[in-house]
């Protein structure tokens, strides 16, 4: 609801903009912090062979998640398995086709970033695209104020541990990968970005 308020449909046309990474075919999908379900919905209507392990820390959003596949896409629910759990959770053998990191990475405090970062990049099957959508850090102006007062509400009501947002595209790159297609939406404050790669 907070995001909605602060930033209208942004968002979402900021993981629409990056799904356009989605490979064809059948793949296996890790969707990491996919909150109400939104995109695991909007992943199987454009790639309805889709098989999906969806990812999700919150077990409320979990369920609403689930909820919402059965509503909106009931022949679906056996191509998903739902987990509770961070990329901590993911088998040493997983692999996958694509990796979707929306809004999630940003939740991550800087000193253990590296280290989620690793896992999932280990997850990631030989040339499977990481699509990533999220906010952008600024120094100055309208954006970083927007931001530190975002950060600040949710530290205060969830418990939220970051206090500043890393350099993604950056870090992403330190892996290996590039980007192919990127998106900015909101005057700069959110990105989307089609990552693989070198």
């Amino acid at each position: 609801a907070l995001s909605g308020l602060v930033f209208g449909p942004v968002l979402r046309r900021a993981q629409r903009a990056a799904l356009a990474g989605l490979p064809p075919g059948a793949p296996h999908v890790l969707i990491l912090g996919g909150g109400t379900g939104w995109v695991l919905t909007e992943v199987l209507r454009r790639q309805p062979q889709a098989t999906v392990l969806y990812l999700e820390a919150s077990p409320k959003m979990l369920a609403r998640a689930r909820a919402r596949l059965a509503r909106e896409c009931p022949l679906a629910t056996a191509q998903v398995e739902f987990r509770h759990g961070t990329q901590a959770a993911l088998g040493p053998a997983e692999g996958f086709d694509v990796l979707i990191t929306f809004f999630v990475l940003d939740c991550i405090a800087l000193p253990e970033l590296a280290g989620a970062l690793a896992r999932l990049e280990a997850a990631r099957r030989p040339a499977a695209p990481w699509l990533l959508a999220d906010f952008r850090s600024a120094r100055r102006g309208w954006r970083r104020w927007l931001l530190t007062l975002m950060y600040t509400f949710f530290r205060l009501t969830t418990g939220l541990r970051t206090r500043e947002l890393a350099n993604l595209p950056a870090a992403l790159a330190q892996l290996g990968l590039c980007p192919t297609r990127e998106a900015r939406f909101y005057g700069g404050a959110v990105e989307a970005w089609i990552f693989i790669e070198r």
